[in-house]
């Protein structure tokens, strides 16, 4: 068997802890679950991570990390701003739709986290982390679509996420594929209606 960097054996930790929240839920998570599942002895988990908080950390920000899919598919020349961000945010939908189990496992983290004293810590973290990353990829996004946002971008981006995170978890409890799009193309509405175009930005006279 290949040694595996310790930064190889963190993802292979990150990515069985994953698989067991799936299959077994968050609570049953242990850390010697997660090594069995790995298939490597117990003293890996502690060569990797300090403790199990850090271990789910990384797991939230593995699945963040690959369900915000990259902000510039291709659009058709001529695209109006709406048209433009809302090819982006299905681009998103597409990664929700694909891996709801992951989804689902996020706002099991955020309850587990929540109940538990020591551990509200991490739910904190969880969604600074995940702004932080929104407010990114609004900016890759604009970037993308040739346009700017006319509002604080930290104010829009924790409204952007709370949108979709409701969004998301109505999804996942109803799997109501239509009217979640039509509740998707609203907010694209919306980002069209606080952007710009940003050659007509950068064109404006100055004072």
């Amino acid at each position: 068997m290949p040694r595996l960097s310790a930064g190889e054996r963190r993802e292979q930790l990150a990515e069985a802890a994953i698989r067991v929240m799936i299959r077994d839920g968050v609570a049953e998570t242990t850390t010697r679950a997660v090594v069995t599942e790995a298939g490597v002895p117990l003293g890996a988990f502690h060569y990797c991570f300090r403790s199990k908080e850090e271990l789910f950390q990384t797991v939230i920000e593995r699945i963040m990390e690959r369900n915000l899919p990259p902000a510039g598919p291709a659009h058709p020349e001529g695209a109006t701003p709406h048209e433009k961000v809302r090819a982006l945010l299905r681009s998103y939908w597409d990664q929700v739709r694909a891996r709801p189990a992951e989804h689902l496992v996020t706002y099991e983290v955020t309850q587990y986290a929540l109940r538990r004293p020591g551990l509200a810590d991490l739910a904190r973290r969880q969604y600074r982390h995940y702004q932080d990353v929104y407010r990114a990829h609004l900016e890759s996004m604009a970037g993308a679509a040739g346009l700017v946002w006319t509002v604080d971008l930290a104010v829009l981006a924790r409204y952007g996420l709370g949108v979709l995170d409701g969004l998301t978890l109505t999804w996942l409890i109803d799997r109501d594929d239509v009217r979640a799009l039509a509740a998707l193309d609203e907010y694209a509405r919306y980002l069209a209606s606080v952007a710009a175009p940003a050659d007509r930005v950068a064109d404006r006279p100055a004072g």
